[in-house]
C-alpha cells in the first residue's frame, strides 16, 4: 500500500457529486475529505474482510473494486463492482455492525478512507446529507425486496435478462439504445447476481447469442436487442 497524493479539489469535486454529498456545500465537504487520506493499492488487495469491525468508510477515486460474501452454504456471492467514483463500507459505520462483505480491488487503484467517527459526526452535522444517506439506505431496502420478488416470481432467464439491463442503465424506466455494452462480468458473477448456477447462465448467455439478443465482443457482451431483452425480463 502506497500513500498517493491525489489532489485535494478533483477529490472535493468527486466526492460532491455523489448522491450523498450533492446537495452539501463544497466547503465541507472538503473538509472531510481532508479529514481521510487517500492510498494506492495494488491488484488484488483487501480492504475489508466480511465479519471485519468497520472502523472507517472507504471511497473509490480510481480503480475498481469488488463486493461480495460467502452465504451460509460456502459459496460466494457477488454484490456489486464498482468503477466509478463513490461511497462504500458506510453500511457497518452507520449501523454499528461488522463489515457485510469483502472488498478486494480488481486492478491498481486508488481509494479514500476516513475514521468511522469522523464520517458520522460529519453526515450528522449536514442535514442534507444524513437525507441522502437515509435516502440511500431506503433505495437499498427496496434494491434488495426487488431482488427477493424476482426469485419469486421471474425464472432464472427472465433474471439474467434483468441484470444485465441493470448493469447498463442506471433504471429500468429508461432503457439504453440498442448496442450498448455490458461491463465485463463473468459468467459465475452473473450467476451470483440472478441467484442461479454458472452452468445455467452460461445456457442462456448461449441462447441469447443464438437468438441475436445478444453478443460477444472479446471479454463482454453487446445487448443488440434492448427491447427483446426487456420483454424476457418481464418490462
Amino acid at each position: 500500500m502506497a500513500k498517493s497524493a491525489a489532489p485535494e479539489t478533483a477529490l472535493r469535486d468527486a466526492m460532491a457529486a455523489t448522491p450523498f454529498f450533492i446537495d452539501v456545500a463544497k466547503g465541507r465537504v472538503a473538509e472531510l475529505a481532508s479529514a481521510g487520506d487517500v492510498h494506492r493499492f495494488r491488484k488484488g488487495t483487501y480492504l475489508c474482510h466480511q465479519g471485519d469491525d468497520a472502523p472507517d468508510v472507504f471511497f473509490l477515486v480510481e480503480g475498481r473494486v469488488e463486493m461480495s460474501s460467502v452465504n451460509p452454504h460456502g459459496t460466494r456471492v457477488l454484490h456489486a463492482t464498482l468503477d466509478s467514483p463513490q461511497f462504500f463500507g458506510e453500511l457497518g459505520v452507520l449501523g454499528g455492525i461488522d463489515r457485510s462483505t469483502d472488498a478486494v480491488t480488481l486492478t491498481d487503484s486508488s481509494v479514500w478512507s476516513v475514521d468511522a467517527g469522523d464520517f458520522v459526526t460529519f453526515v450528522t452535522s449536514e442535514p442534507a446529507a444524513a437525507r441522502a444517506v437515509i435516502r440511500a439506505l431506503a433505495e437499498q431496502v427496496t434494491a434488495n425486496q426487488a431482488f427477493v420478488d424476482d426469485l419469486l416470481f421471474l425464472d432464472l432467464k427472465g433474471r439474467v435478462a434483468k441484470r444485465l439491463l441493470q448493469l447498463v442503465t442506471p433504471s429500468l424506466d429508461r432503457l439504453p439504445d440498442d448496442g450498448v455494452i455490458v461491463p465485463a462480468i463473468t459468467h459465475a458473477d452473473l450467476a451470483s447476481l440472478c441467484g442461479g448456477s454458472r452452468e445455467n447462465v452460461t445456457r442462456i448467455l448461449t441462447d441469447l447469442q443464438r437468438r441475436g439478443i445478444v453478443k460477444r465482443d472479446e471479454h463482454r457482451y453487446v445487448i443488440k436487442k434492448v427491447g427483446s431483452l426487456a420483454k424476457i425480463a418481464g418490462l
